[in-house]
């Protein structure tokens, strides 16, 4: 009968004239582990009890029935837990079949859009300038763009501008020869020798010092390359992508960025939305991420319950995309059974309170240095101490609050 009509919920007797209810527990989970299963006897003892619940009863009742409460409430409780594994199902065959491209997850019609570019500018080997706040995924965007085009299987080729020293990202952009300045013990290829044939992505690129702005723009007129203390230039055959978390109008108004060098870049602009202004994708992003750290860490969560998945919902991601999967993977190993409950989320996705209340401090006359001192270590108490979390709020890389907290003599 379980074989041919599969049902949701099994309540069982114990003792039976073919079989004990606790054998039949034992094949009911073979088939189906997460199937709910009530026994009930009117020969119950603690021992038995012990023994069903160790073998996977949902719990053990005893003869007379009369707390019909009780048993509505696991009955109700069962059917929840059902549901939840649905839902989860669902999200997850959504995901494969139809929530998006590659890494990208989201079936909203901002991702679709993007989705309907992206597989549009993937074939045409024209420069692609990706716009969108911290944490939308723009590298995720790059990839996507690489895998879908016939560069796939040539390099990806990813460098930060804001991440490098400014005395060593003209090296880290055109390579060098060895000897070529202090510290240069050896040859180097440059980003654009690296990625021949495939994609470089140069990412941050309104971070790019000025001064080496002009040089970048030359390379990618001629297509042709020298490495610092060289003779001659190498011919490159790569597509470049750029990508920048400010407005790209503000940057070249702030004098950040050439107005040159971003129409030479800017052939098709793609925007990332945040991901407030998605939050329909946000069930199906955080099954997926649930089903990738299941695999990292060994794990079998199923889901999210309605009410942890309400608290995400509302939040309002300041730190996009970046900011769920890192919440996501926490909430996975801080769960306590198969289900991420409100308990495992940061307190400040579970507080509006805390989401709402502001920093504010008194000024007074004191100089900007202290006042900027003030502001940082605020906030990173404000963010528990998360350092990546404190720069997202202040607006900076997060390479700024280590510096500064080294500046100010302050260590781990």
């Amino acid at each position: 009968m379980v074989e041919h009509e599969d049902p949701d919920i099994v309540i069982s007797d114990v003792v039976m004239p073919e079989t004990s209810g606790l054998e039949l527990l034992k094949k009911l989970k073979s088939g189906d582990p997460h199937r709910p299963v009530l026994l009930i006897t009117a020969q119950g003892s603690i021992d038995m009890a012990v023994e069903a619940m160790k073998q996977g009863a949902r719990d053990f009742l005893t003869k007379p029935l009369t707390d019909f409460p009780k048993l509505k409430s696991l009955l109700d409780d069962a059917e929840r837990e059902i549901e939840l594994r649905r839902k989860a199902k669902r999200l997850t065959t959504r995901i494969e079949v139809e929530a998006g491209s590659g890494e990208f997850v989201g079936t909203s019609k901002a991702m679709r859009e993007v989705f309907a570019l992206i597989e549009s500018v993937a074939e045409r080997d024209v420069p692609v300038m990706i716009t969108g706040e911290s944490g939308t995924g723009k590298e995720v965007a790059a990839r996507t763009i690489h895998r879908l085009s016939r560069r796939e299987g040539k390099p990806f080729v990813a460098i930060n501008a804001a991440a490098i020293p400014e005395s060593l990202i003209e090296s880290e952009l055109f390579g060098h020869e060895r000897g070529s300045f202090t510290g240069a013990v050896a040859t180097r290829q440059g980003v654009f020798e690296q990625a021949n044939g495939g994609t470089l992505l140069i990412d941050e690129i309104a971070e790019m010092p000025m001064s080496l702005q002009p040089k970048l723009l030359r390379v990618l007129a001629d297509g042709r390359v020298r490495r610092l203390g060289g003779n001659y230039e190498f011919e490159f055959d790569v597509r470049v992508l750029a990508s920048t978390n400010r407005d790209p109008t503000k940057a070249i108004e702030e004098a950040r960025l050439r107005e040159d060098l971003y129409y030479r870049l800017n052939v098709v602009p793609l925007s990332l939305p945040p991901l407030r202004a998605r939050a329909e994708d946000i069930p199906l992003l955080v099954q997926h991420f649930i089903n990738e750290f299941n695999v990292k860490h060994r794990l079998q969560i199923m889901g999210a319950t309605d009410e942890a998945m309400a608290m995400l919902r509302a939040y309002p991601w300041p730190g996009n995309v970046r900011e769920l999967r890192n919440i996501t993977e926490r909430s996975v190993v801080l769960a306590k059974g198969e289900w991420i409950e409100e308990n495992a989320l940061p307190p400040y996705v579970r507080s509006p309170a805390l989401r709402a209340e502001k920093l504010v401090f008194s000024v007074g006359e004191t100089t900007v240095a202290e006042a900027e001192r003030e502001l940082i270590l605020r906030t990173l108490e404000h963010a528990g101490k998360n350092k990546a979390e404190a720069a997202r709020q202040l607006g900076v890389d997060v390479k700024t609050i280590y510096n500064k907290l080294k500046a100010y003599g302050i260590e781990e």
